[in-house]
């Protein structure tokens, strides 16, 4: 079995799918992009094809290192995320020839359903609340939500009473058992990140997601000192390298690499496993398509210490993201019920593609980009 094409497909709402063919007839799917930057992943991915032609896609270790150790410069997301979406369809294709899915070949099921989370979207507190409500009321026992816009280096008190308001809603609203995250994007700068962290935590979170940028290690073991709320990062961090040094330092409680981004299936269950040596939950970042909801679920089955996985079907980026989540697919392979996801034995990554659909999409594309946000005096902030 070789490899015979590779063919790229971006399609809305900001995804972009990847179909590997072989000379046997047997394709596989993946799903390389990195937000807002599609064109630039679907250049690298056209590059790395040139060691994939002609190629066994069942080798899937020997792949992978040649096409991240082929080349002198390696890693970063660009590159990082080319390689993820190559790797899910060769692990697609090879789930598929022997019959079974993915994580059978990854060590077995080690549990028969995924706890996910949903994003509670809103502007006031009210908002928040009443949507949170909604999300419990569908079966969700764990949600996530953002506290803070756009955040300058250090913060009126108002500003950080603002944030605790929309926290204390929406545990008022469903209570200390249902699992509420935040997600802080990184937006906020060392000054506020200790304020912000103390005056949230009577409230239990459960977890602080991104509470500062990627690089800020110094400032997060800062926090970590007097910070009782479990700190996770890892959604913009790409394969085992860049996650062993914030491992060893011993100050984050929950990993949160993505699919998509860190470097591909196998290349996560080692991150994972690294985790896992010390004592370090894994919640996989999601807020892509189908085929990296479908990857990362690959991995949870078969994962020890995955205990949440993130799905994209209520986020606030775009519109109409419940329907979009299966418009490519034939039939919906997600069978979300009381808050989890039972596991499946579909072979490979367990869905399957409506090319058709994909095909009369991929016309049209999307050229998203994230919103850009600016301080009161006109200055650059993080989104």
């Amino acid at each position: 079995m070789k490899i015979a094409k590779l063919e790229l497909f971006r399609v809305a709402p900001r995804w972009q799918f990847l179909k590997i063919e072989t000379d046997e007839g047997v394709s596989g799917w993946g799903e390389p992009i990195v937000e807002g930057r599609a064109e630039t992943t679907a250049a690298a991915v056209e590059e790395l094809s040139d060691h994939l032609i002609g190629k066994d896609p069942r080798h899937i270790e020997d792949l992978f290192q040649v096409m991240y150790r082929g080349g002198f410069y390696r890693g970063g997301p660009v590159l990082s995320s080319a390689i993820s979406g190559i790797e899910q369809a060769l692990w697609d294709i090879k789930g598929k020839v022997l019959g079974i899915p993915v994580y059978e070949l990854l060590g077995g099921p080690v549990r028969n359903k995924v706890r996910l989370y949903a994003h509670v979207r809103g502007d006031s507190p009210e908002e928040y609340a009443a949507n949170a409500r909604q999300l419990v009321e569908a079966g969700y026992t764990a949600l996530k939500m953002g506290v803070v816009a756009e955040t300058d280096w250090v913060e009126r008190p108002a500003s950080i009473d603002a944030a605790v308001a929309r926290f204390a809603a929406v545990r008022e609203a469903v209570g200390r058992d249902v699992g509420v995250g935040i997600d802080f994007h990184g937006r906020v700068r060392r000054p506020v990140a200790k304020v912000i962290a103390k005056a949230i935590e009577p409230f239990d979170p459960m977890f602080y997601e991104e509470l500062l940028l990627p690089g800020n290690t110094d400032a997060l073991r800062e926090v970590a000192r007097t910070c009782a709320v479990p700190l996770a990062t890892g959604e913009r961090m790409f394969t085992r390298w860049e996650f062993k040094s914030v491992l060893a330092e011993g100050i984050v409680d929950i990993i949160q690499p993505d699919v998509s981004h860190a470097g591909g299936i196998w290349e996560m269950r080692k991150i994972a496993a690294m985790a896992e040596a010390y004592d370090v939950a894994v919640a996989p970042h999601c807020p892509l398509g189908p085929l990296t909801l479908a990857a990362s679920l690959q991995l949870d089955y078969c994962t020890p210490n995955a205990f949440i996985q993130e799905q994209s079907t209520n986020v606030a980026y775009h519109a109409d993201s419940e329907n979009a989540m299966f418009r490519y697919l034939h039939g919906n392979p997600f069978e979300f019920r009381d808050g989890f996801v039972a596991r499946t034995a579909s072979p490979g990554l367990g869905v399957e593609i409506n090319e058709e659909a994909v095909r009369e999409a991929a016309v049209t594309g999307h050229r998203w980009r994230n919103p850009v946000f600016r301080l009161e005096d006109g200055s650059i902030a993080e989104w």
